[in-house]
Protein backbone atom coordinates (compact mmCIF):
# COMPACT_ATOMS: atom_id res chain seq x y z
CA UNK A 1 0.00 0.00 0.00
CA UNK A 2 1.43 3.25 -0.82
CA UNK A 3 2.00 6.68 1.04
CA UNK A 4 -0.94 7.95 -0.59
CA UNK A 5 -3.72 5.51 0.03
CA UNK A 6 -2.50 5.30 3.50
CA UNK A 7 -2.51 9.15 4.60
CA UNK A 8 -6.59 9.05 5.02
CA UNK A 9 -7.07 6.71 6.91
CA UNK A 10 -3.88 8.19 9.38
CA UNK A 11 -5.97 10.96 9.14
CA UNK A 12 -8.82 9.45 10.65
CA UNK A 13 -7.22 7.18 13.17
CA UNK A 14 -5.13 10.42 14.74
CA UNK A 15 -8.98 11.72 14.71
CA UNK A 16 -10.36 9.21 16.61
CA UNK A 17 -7.55 8.96 19.00
CA UNK A 18 -7.58 12.47 20.02
CA UNK A 19 -11.49 11.90 20.38
CA UNK A 20 -10.94 8.70 23.00
CA UNK A 21 -8.36 10.79 24.74
CA UNK A 22 -10.37 13.95 25.46
CA UNK A 23 -12.79 11.76 26.55
CA UNK A 24 -11.23 9.80 28.60
CA UNK A 25 -9.40 13.07 30.64
CA UNK A 26 -5.72 12.18 29.43
CA UNK A 27 -2.55 13.57 27.49
CA UNK A 28 -1.25 10.65 25.44
CA UNK A 29 2.32 10.44 24.37
CA UNK A 30 5.22 8.37 23.26
CA UNK A 31 7.66 7.80 25.96
CA UNK A 32 11.71 7.51 25.92
CA UNK A 33 12.82 9.12 28.35
CA UNK A 34 14.38 6.95 31.52
CA UNK A 35 12.48 8.97 34.15
CA UNK A 36 9.27 8.97 32.20
CA UNK A 37 10.08 4.79 31.61
CA UNK A 38 10.77 4.27 34.94
CA UNK A 39 7.39 5.52 35.78
CA UNK A 40 5.78 2.94 33.21
CA UNK A 41 7.78 -0.01 35.53
CA UNK A 42 6.34 1.83 38.71
CA UNK A 43 2.69 1.57 37.45
CA UNK A 44 2.83 -1.71 36.15
CA UNK A 45 4.34 -2.61 39.92
CA UNK A 46 0.79 -1.25 41.01
CA UNK A 47 -0.70 -2.88 39.38
CA UNK A 48 0.52 -6.73 38.79
CA UNK A 49 1.81 -6.56 42.65
CA UNK A 50 4.23 -9.36 40.78
CA UNK A 51 6.93 -11.73 42.26
CA UNK A 52 10.16 -8.78 42.54
CA UNK A 53 12.23 -11.63 40.47
CA UNK A 54 9.67 -11.94 37.52
CA UNK A 55 8.13 -7.84 36.83
CA UNK A 56 6.00 -7.61 33.54
CA UNK A 57 8.78 -5.08 32.53
CA UNK A 58 12.17 -3.33 33.94
CA UNK A 59 13.15 0.28 33.09
CA UNK A 60 16.40 -1.28 31.11
CA UNK A 61 14.31 -3.63 29.32
CA UNK A 62 11.47 -0.91 28.51
CA UNK A 63 14.81 1.36 27.61
CA UNK A 64 16.62 -1.11 25.09
CA UNK A 65 12.96 -1.83 23.73
CA UNK A 66 12.76 2.39 22.95
CA UNK A 67 16.43 2.90 21.65
CA UNK A 68 15.63 0.09 18.95
CA UNK A 69 12.35 1.93 17.59
CA UNK A 70 10.10 0.22 19.44
CA UNK A 71 6.46 1.79 21.25
CA UNK A 72 5.87 2.72 24.45
CA UNK A 73 3.04 4.91 24.91
CA UNK A 74 1.24 6.80 28.07
CA UNK A 75 -1.39 8.39 29.80
CA UNK A 76 -1.18 11.00 31.81
CA UNK A 77 -3.77 12.95 33.98
CA UNK A 78 -2.43 16.32 35.02
CA UNK A 79 1.83 15.29 35.66
CA UNK A 80 0.24 11.32 36.81
CA UNK A 81 0.90 8.38 34.33
CA UNK A 82 -2.52 6.59 34.75
CA UNK A 83 -1.99 3.68 32.10
CA UNK A 84 0.85 2.58 29.95
CA UNK A 85 1.22 0.08 26.84
CA UNK A 86 4.44 -1.30 25.23
CA UNK A 87 4.97 -3.08 21.96
CA UNK A 88 7.57 -4.10 19.61
CA UNK A 89 8.25 -5.03 16.27
CA UNK A 90 7.25 -9.01 15.25
CA UNK A 91 7.82 -11.27 12.33
CA UNK A 92 7.61 -9.69 9.73
CA UNK A 93 8.85 -6.55 11.15
CA UNK A 94 7.97 -4.26 8.43
CA UNK A 95 4.30 -4.07 8.52
CA UNK A 96 3.49 -6.41 12.57
CA UNK A 97 3.87 -5.75 15.94
CA UNK A 98 3.32 -7.28 19.24
CA UNK A 99 1.73 -5.45 22.20
CA UNK A 100 2.51 -7.27 24.98
CA UNK A 101 1.70 -5.30 28.13
CA UNK A 102 -1.12 -2.78 28.58
CA UNK A 103 -2.24 -1.56 32.21
CA UNK A 104 -4.64 1.50 33.68
CA UNK A 105 -4.59 2.67 37.07
CA UNK A 106 -6.63 1.43 39.19
CA UNK A 107 -7.86 5.07 39.92
CA UNK A 108 -8.60 5.82 36.27
CA UNK A 109 -10.53 2.70 35.50
CA UNK A 110 -14.38 3.51 34.10
CA UNK A 111 -12.74 6.76 31.90
CA UNK A 112 -12.02 4.34 28.84
CA UNK A 113 -8.02 5.08 29.55
CA UNK A 114 -7.53 2.02 27.72
CA UNK A 115 -9.31 2.52 24.73
CA UNK A 116 -7.45 6.01 24.30
CA UNK A 117 -4.29 4.02 24.56
CA UNK A 118 -4.55 1.38 22.36
CA UNK A 119 -5.77 4.10 19.96
CA UNK A 120 -2.73 5.97 20.27
CA UNK A 121 -0.54 2.72 19.81
CA UNK A 122 -2.34 2.34 16.26
CA UNK A 123 -2.20 5.69 14.89
CA UNK A 124 1.84 5.35 15.65
CA UNK A 125 1.61 1.91 14.31
CA UNK A 126 0.30 3.37 10.93
CA UNK A 127 2.63 5.93 10.84
CA UNK A 128 5.23 3.68 10.67
CA UNK A 129 3.70 1.61 7.92
CA UNK A 130 2.31 -1.38 10.49
CA UNK A 131 -0.85 -2.97 9.20
CA UNK A 132 -1.64 -5.68 12.00
CA UNK A 133 -0.84 -5.62 15.94
CA UNK A 134 -1.32 -8.82 17.78
CA UNK A 135 -1.87 -9.47 22.01
CA UNK A 136 -3.07 -11.90 24.16
CA UNK A 137 -5.85 -11.75 26.88
CA UNK A 138 -7.27 -13.83 28.92
CA UNK A 139 -10.59 -15.20 28.00
CA UNK A 140 -12.15 -15.74 31.13
CA UNK A 141 -12.01 -11.89 31.83
CA UNK A 142 -15.13 -10.87 30.52
CA UNK A 143 -14.49 -7.43 30.31
CA UNK A 144 -11.52 -7.98 28.58
CA UNK A 145 -13.36 -10.46 25.89
CA UNK A 146 -15.65 -7.37 25.29
CA UNK A 147 -13.18 -4.92 25.31
CA UNK A 148 -10.88 -6.41 22.87
CA UNK A 149 -13.51 -8.18 20.73
CA UNK A 150 -16.08 -5.68 20.51
CA UNK A 151 -14.43 -2.17 21.46
CA UNK A 152 -11.55 -2.93 19.61
CA UNK A 153 -12.54 -4.86 16.71
CA UNK A 154 -9.80 -7.43 17.10
CA UNK A 155 -10.29 -11.20 16.09
CA UNK A 156 -9.76 -13.37 17.47
CA UNK A 157 -6.76 -16.31 16.32
CA UNK A 158 -5.63 -19.05 18.17
CA UNK A 159 -6.10 -20.37 21.56
CA UNK A 160 -2.70 -20.35 24.05
CA UNK A 161 -2.67 -23.07 26.56
CA UNK A 162 -0.64 -21.76 29.94
CA UNK A 163 1.29 -19.85 27.33
CA UNK A 164 3.26 -17.93 30.83
CA UNK A 165 3.89 -20.51 32.42
CA UNK A 166 2.92 -19.59 36.63
CA UNK A 167 2.78 -16.23 36.93
CA UNK A 168 3.80 -15.31 40.79
CA UNK A 169 1.69 -11.45 40.66
CA UNK A 170 -1.26 -10.37 42.09
CA UNK A 171 -3.83 -11.13 39.01
CA UNK A 172 -2.42 -14.42 38.02
CA UNK A 173 -1.21 -16.65 40.67
CA UNK A 174 -3.34 -19.48 41.11
CA UNK A 175 -4.47 -20.52 37.72
CA UNK A 176 -3.44 -21.41 34.51
CA UNK A 177 -2.11 -18.52 32.12
CA UNK A 178 -4.27 -19.75 28.85
CA UNK A 179 -4.12 -17.28 26.48
CA UNK A 180 -6.64 -15.72 23.52
CA UNK A 181 -4.30 -14.66 20.97
CA UNK A 182 -5.91 -11.79 18.68
CA UNK A 183 -4.86 -9.50 15.42
CA UNK A 184 -5.97 -6.17 14.93
CA UNK A 185 -6.11 -5.72 11.41
CA UNK A 186 -5.78 -1.43 12.10
CA UNK A 187 -7.18 -0.43 8.26
CA UNK A 188 -10.36 -2.63 8.74
CA UNK A 189 -13.54 -1.71 8.11
CA UNK A 190 -14.65 -2.95 11.92
CA UNK A 191 -11.80 -1.53 13.26
CA UNK A 192 -12.33 2.27 11.90
CA UNK A 193 -15.41 1.80 12.68
CA UNK A 194 -14.80 0.75 16.68
CA UNK A 195 -12.22 3.43 16.75
CA UNK A 196 -14.70 6.04 15.93
CA UNK A 197 -17.10 4.89 19.02
CA UNK A 198 -19.69 2.59 16.90
CA UNK A 199 -18.97 -0.72 18.38
CA UNK A 200 -21.10 -4.04 17.07
CA UNK A 201 -21.78 -6.24 20.09
CA UNK A 202 -23.02 -9.40 18.75
CA UNK A 203 -26.66 -10.47 20.30
CA UNK A 204 -27.24 -13.80 21.50
CA UNK A 205 -30.65 -13.10 22.26
CA UNK A 206 -31.10 -12.74 18.64
CA UNK A 207 -29.40 -16.56 17.18
CA UNK A 208 -32.28 -18.64 17.86
CA UNK A 209 -30.60 -21.40 15.88
CA UNK A 210 -27.25 -21.24 17.63
CA UNK A 211 -26.28 -24.13 19.81
CA UNK A 212 -24.99 -23.86 22.95
CA UNK A 213 -21.47 -24.97 23.61
CA UNK A 214 -20.86 -24.03 27.13
CA UNK A 215 -23.23 -22.11 29.83
CA UNK A 216 -22.68 -21.04 33.38
CA UNK A 217 -24.73 -23.29 35.64
CA UNK A 218 -27.40 -21.99 38.51
CA UNK A 219 -24.95 -22.77 40.19
CA UNK A 220 -21.99 -20.78 38.74
CA UNK A 221 -20.03 -23.45 37.32
CA UNK A 222 -19.71 -24.57 33.82
CA UNK A 223 -21.80 -26.63 31.58
CA UNK A 224 -20.50 -28.10 28.55
CA UNK A 225 -23.17 -28.45 25.62
CA UNK A 226 -23.21 -29.42 22.40
CA UNK A 227 -20.63 -28.54 19.72
CA UNK A 228 -22.49 -29.12 17.07
CA UNK A 229 -23.88 -26.97 14.41
CA UNK A 230 -22.79 -23.42 12.27
CA UNK A 231 -23.23 -21.01 15.37
CA UNK A 232 -21.92 -22.05 18.45
CA UNK A 233 -22.18 -20.26 22.02
CA UNK A 234 -19.44 -19.95 24.39
CA UNK A 235 -20.22 -18.62 28.19
CA UNK A 236 -17.52 -17.05 30.49
CA UNK A 237 -18.51 -16.20 34.18
CA UNK A 238 -20.01 -12.63 35.13
CA UNK A 239 -16.32 -12.32 37.19
CA UNK A 240 -13.55 -14.74 37.20
CA UNK A 241 -11.14 -12.59 39.48
CA UNK A 242 -13.59 -12.66 41.98
CA UNK A 243 -14.31 -16.43 41.69
CA UNK A 244 -9.99 -16.91 41.78
CA UNK A 245 -10.53 -15.27 45.36
CA UNK A 246 -13.80 -17.18 46.46
CA UNK A 247 -13.95 -20.30 44.94
CA UNK A 248 -10.87 -21.46 43.33
CA UNK A 249 -12.36 -24.81 42.66
CA UNK A 250 -14.90 -23.64 40.25
CA UNK A 251 -12.17 -20.88 38.63
CA UNK A 252 -10.39 -24.14 37.87
CA UNK A 253 -13.19 -26.07 36.25
CA UNK A 254 -14.30 -22.70 34.34
CA UNK A 255 -10.98 -22.59 32.98
CA UNK A 256 -10.52 -26.40 31.83
CA UNK A 257 -13.87 -26.28 30.00
CA UNK A 258 -12.76 -23.39 28.18
CA UNK A 259 -10.00 -24.91 27.06
CA UNK A 260 -11.46 -27.49 26.17
CA UNK A 261 -14.42 -25.93 24.33
CA UNK A 262 -13.14 -22.72 23.23
CA UNK A 263 -9.81 -23.97 22.29
CA UNK A 264 -11.27 -27.17 20.61
CA UNK A 265 -13.71 -25.31 18.75
CA UNK A 266 -10.53 -23.08 17.24
CA UNK A 267 -8.19 -25.56 16.73
CA UNK A 268 -10.86 -27.08 14.53
CA UNK A 269 -11.23 -24.21 12.25
CA UNK A 270 -14.54 -22.26 13.98
CA UNK A 271 -13.95 -18.71 14.18
CA UNK A 272 -15.24 -16.08 16.42
CA UNK A 273 -16.85 -13.41 14.96
CA UNK A 274 -18.40 -11.69 18.10
CA UNK A 275 -19.27 -11.22 21.63
CA UNK A 276 -22.51 -10.18 23.43
CA UNK A 277 -22.70 -8.21 26.52
CA UNK A 278 -23.88 -10.93 28.53
CA UNK A 279 -20.80 -12.72 28.03
CA UNK A 280 -21.29 -15.08 25.11
CA UNK A 281 -18.24 -15.71 22.67
CA UNK A 282 -19.90 -16.33 19.28
CA UNK A 283 -18.52 -19.15 17.23
CA UNK A 284 -19.18 -19.85 13.51
CA UNK A 285 -18.06 -22.95 12.17
CA UNK A 286 -17.64 -22.56 8.07
CA UNK A 287 -19.24 -25.32 6.04
CA UNK A 288 -21.76 -26.50 8.10
CA UNK A 289 -25.78 -25.30 7.83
Amino acid sequence: MTTLDLGPSIAAAARAGAAAADAAGVELRELRELAELDQVYRLYDSIWRPDPKNPPVTTELLRALTKAGNYVGGAYDGDELVGACVGFFSAPAEVAMHSHVAGVSGLARGRNVGFALKLHQRTWAMQRGVSTISWTFDPLVRRNAYFNVVKLAAQPAEYLRNFYGDMRDGINSGDDTDRLLVRWELGAPAVASAAARHPMPARADQMPAATIGLACGTDGSPRVGSLDGAQVLVAVPADIERLRRTDPAVAKAWRGALREVLGGLLADGARVTGFDRNGWYVLEREGLS
